[in-house]
């Protein structure tokens, strides 16, 4: 007799643990789930066996071969699309012809007795009979009702409570006879309970069901999957389980290590090679695969551990499941209902909420507070907040949800009543995003002022203006189209203090949101003069007879951004100016940024009309990249300097003040002093720029990135302010801008990165700090990151917030002397990431 195991079922309500791998192979202590099917089988000397397959094929096969390892012989039959059940079964009918075959599923757990079921069969000179078992909900199995005679009588698949009129389903296990076969429609789908049997019934066909004894356990959910490890542990199944059994009823496979039995209870699995710490506590029904680590004081109970997973130390795994080859890192909770997928790393602290699932793959960050599901997303982060916003994957990381929920954690730290300025680039992923959130403002009471596809300089100027208590722009990255990025601001328009970006991590990781009485849901407006208040106040920002008086003519790339309101001051200022991609949203899709294109562009149109100077912007309108009147693209650290020398030299203000981050050149220093102005260094990110460039009588602020701040009009990037202040300040100056430029002093500063785990960089700065101090080569400077200064020469080690990495600055007296520094201090941080690895 043959027998056909039915192997090809995706399992998608067991996900994650069958995100890359087919259902009848998730593991039940130890084992493969059609293992023991297989087994079974053997056990009732049914050993030729057919085995369909669909998903994942070739991890069925390379587990099981031919099947002699088992005592059985394999043969496959694999669909190359989806069949159905009876389809699937018409594909191998050249191996079934010749007898009577059962069929049986090799994602479900049972000990019926088959050879009771085919003497039943055979008796009833049947010509389907189906396995059938009382349970005590019957809503998710197909319901089957049987005559005295055990006939079928009636059958529905998946019925509701006021369909329901037996307890007695459909377990998926039939003895059939070969002329069955001919009533399945080949290379076609067909299923055996909604079309085969339906078709037999009302043929009249001998159609039977046998109530069988014994244990079955369809392993569909996640939570049927934690019961059936329990019930392999309790002997509630007829079934061997691998390993030694111990007095205190746990089951430990070959080379153990465990160190003792204190404080383990069973039932329980350990399979091969496990290692359990002597402090680790293992509760009942706990079952972990082979070569499992759990480290001191972790805690595990009514949980499965597949192959492979570390365990640190004090984490506390309880009613959850995680897959192969991941790393629990110390201190992790994993709440009740909750299941990991393959090769995750879950970091130190991290709270993994209930029925939480993170699928295969994925890295939670240490600390991370994570209570919805990880399924598309890259990773779960412990901020919400990094470097430049909230960024991530659009539709991935970024989507109308997380809109939703960040933008209700932002309204319930606001005031009931209080109104934010929206504005958004033209790309539709932004529109999708930016509507989610004024939902959610809405939802939570808040007012928003919608200006709709705008600039973010518009927006923060609404708000300094005290039309906005807080903003928000939805645009998509410059440098990467798939990257969605959010930015919110506070007054005078600058990014979120970290404060505030905690006070809204807070409530999004709880989803504790303030919602709003149906009287007090908030409005939305949309001001139609913003951009000719934004133009307005330019205009009487700068020095427009200079710039007129000058007669410039130059070249500008808008990159597409809404910052093209600038050609209307130009008319004014009666410049010549050659504008390109000036029309809005017309940036090609799905293509980064390209920079250099740009600036190349530029460039070329620069030295083909004789310009005084090119300008480049980015998409957002905040960046600024120079060409110079010979057509030469001007440095980044450079152009920074320049703006340093011009706006220092103009000022007249003896108490005037500079805000520069510390990674910037210290010739900037020498710039400004000679000019009477004083450099006040601050934290790298930009929240930190912008405080301080909102400060009493700073008059610049700016990055080697091409962003620059005049705080007398706006406390943030603008790229149509830079350059309006930037012709203002070149027009007393009537050499060329290369001459200008030559004259600057030119930089020895170096930047380079040196990778390390996320776990180690605590680490990694106390060391360094810790030898810096000792060495007492010179000053030692904490504001951000370690900086150690020394007659001129400085190095700074600045941990990445977003990325696994550290960025090394050093300046001295030349190029080499720079890099040399600088790699002195790569080598220190790759040593200490090695010692503690």
């Amino acid at each position: 007799m043959r027998a056909v195991v039915m192997a090809g079922g995706e399992g998608t309500r067991l996900r994650p643990l069958t995100s890359n791998q087919p259902k009848p192979m998730v593991p039940l202590c130890g084992k493969p789930c059609m293992e023991y099917t297989v087994e079974l089988l053997r056990s009732h000397d049914i050993t030729d066996i057919v085995v369909t397959l669909a998903f994942l094929p070739k991890l069925v096969r390379g587990y099981f071969d031919d099947g002699s390892t088992l005592g059985v012989h394999m043969t496959y039959s694999i669909e190359e699309a989806p069949m159905g059940t009876a389809g699937s079964v018409k594909l191998a009918e050249d191996n079934l012809r010749d007898d009577t075959f059962i069929v049986i599923s090799g994602d479900a757990l049972t000990d019926f007795d088959l050879t009771e079921l085919l003497r039943y069969h055979r008796s009833k000179g049947a010509m389907v009979t189906i396995a059938l078992k009382r349970v005590a909900n019957p809503l998710e199995f197909g319901v089957v009702v049987l005559n005295e005679e055990g006939r079928v009588e009636r059958f529905l698949e998946k019925p509701t409570w006021g369909q329901v009129f037996s307890d007695t389903v459909n377990t998926g296990i039939y003895v059939i006879e070969p002329e069955v076969l001919d009533h399945i429609p080949a290379g076609e789908p067909y299923d055996f309970s909604q079309d085969l049997f339906p078709k037999l019934f009302s043929m009249g066909a001998s159609l039977y069901g046998y109530v069988a004894d014994g244990y079955w356990q369809d392993i569909g959910s996640l939570e049927q999957y934690l019961a059936a490890n329990r019930d392999l542990l309790d002997g509630k199944v007829m079934a061997s389980l691998a390993g030694m059994r111990l007095d205190n009823d746990v089951r430990v496979g070959e080379n153990v290590n465990l160190e003792s039995l204190e404080n383990v209870r069973g039932p329980a699995y350990l399979g091969n090679y496990c290692r359990i710490d002597r402090e680790a506590r293992i509760l009942p029904y706990t079952v972990l695969g082979s070569n499992v680590v759990v480290k001191g004081h972790a805690e595990l109970g009514n949980c499965v551990v597949d192959s492979n997973t570390y365990v640190g130390s004090t984490s506390a795994l309880h009613g959850t499941i995680v897959g192969k080859n991941c790393d629990i890192k110390a201190g992790v909770t994993l709440s009740e209902g909750s299941a990991v997928g393959d090769e995750c790393i879950i970091g130190e602290q991290a709270f993994v909420g209930p029925n939480v699932k993170i699928y295969p793959f994925k890295t939670v960050d240490s600390g991370a507070n994570v209570l919805s599901s990880i399924i598309w997303e890259s990773r779960g982060t412990s901020q919400l907040f990094g470097k430049d916003g909230v960024v991530g994957l659009t539709n991935v990381d970024i989507t109308a949800e997380l809109g939703l929920k960040l933008a209700m954690a932002y309204g319930t730290v606001l005031r009931k009543g209080a109104v934010v300025m929206t504005s958004r680039d033209a790309d539709p992923a932004s529109r999708v995003v930016k509507r989610a959130i004024i939902s959610g403002l809405n939802s939570t009471g808040v007012s928003v002022r919608d200006l709709r596809v705008s600039s973010p300089a518009v927006n923060r100027h609404e708000i300094k203006a005290g039309y906005a208590e807080g903003g928000i722009h939805v645009r998509v990255s410059g440098w990467d189209p798939e990257m969605l990025q959010i930015q919110v601001f506070e007054p005078p328009g600058i990014p979120l203090k970290e404060s505030t970006q905690k006070a809204i991590e807070k409530y999004y990781g709880r989803e504790d949101f303030r919602r709003a009485y149906y009287t007090e849901m908030g409005e939305i407006e949309f001001p139609d003069r913003a951009g000719e208040t934004y133009l307005r106040a330019l205009r009487n920002a700068c020095d427009e007879q200079r710039i007129a008086d000058r007669g410039y003519r130059f070249v500008i790339d808008y990159a597409s951004s809404p910052a093209a309101i600038i050609q209307q001051l130009m008319a004014t200022v009666r410049a010549e100016v050659v504008a390109m991609n000036a029309v809005t949203g017309r940036g090609r899709r799905g293509e980064p940024f390209d920079v250099a294109g740009t600036i190349a562009g530029v460039q070329r149109m620069v030295a083909a009309m004789g310009a005084d100077l090119g300008v480049a912007f980015d998409p957002a309108a905040e960046l600024v990249y120079l060409v110079d009147d010979r057509g030469h693209e001007v440095p980044q650290e450079k152009a920074l300097l320049l703006f340093v020398k011009l706006v220092c030299e103009a000022e007249t203000d003896s108490g005037a003040r500079v805000a520069l981050p510390l990674t910037v050149t210290r010739l900037a220093e020498e710039l400004a002093r000679q000019a009477g102005v004083e450099v006040v260094r601050t934290k790298v990110s930009l929240p930190a720029l912008t405080v301080a460039a909102s400060a009493e009588r700073v008059i610049f602020a700016g990055t080697n990135n091409g962003g620059y701040i005049f705080p007398q009009f706006l406390c943030a990037y603008d790229a149509v302010m830079s350059l309006v202040k930037l012709l203002e300040l070149l027009a007393p100056h009537r050499e060329p801008l290369s001459e200008i430029l030559a004259a600057l002093p030119t930089s020895t500063l170096v930047h380079k990165t040196a990778g390390c785990p996320w776990a180690l960089k605590g680490t990694v700065m106390r060391t360094i700090t810790e030898e810096m101090q000792r060495a007492a080569e010179g000053e030692v400077g904490l504001l951000d990151g370690v900086r150690l200064s020394q007659d001129g020469r400085w190095v700074q080690i600045l941990p990445d917030s977003d990325e696994p990495v550290f960025h090394i600055y050093a300046e001295a007296e030349t190029a080499a002397a720079s890099a040399e520094l600088a790699d002195r201090y790569v080598r220190q941080v790759r040593g200490v990431v090695e010692r503690r690895d």
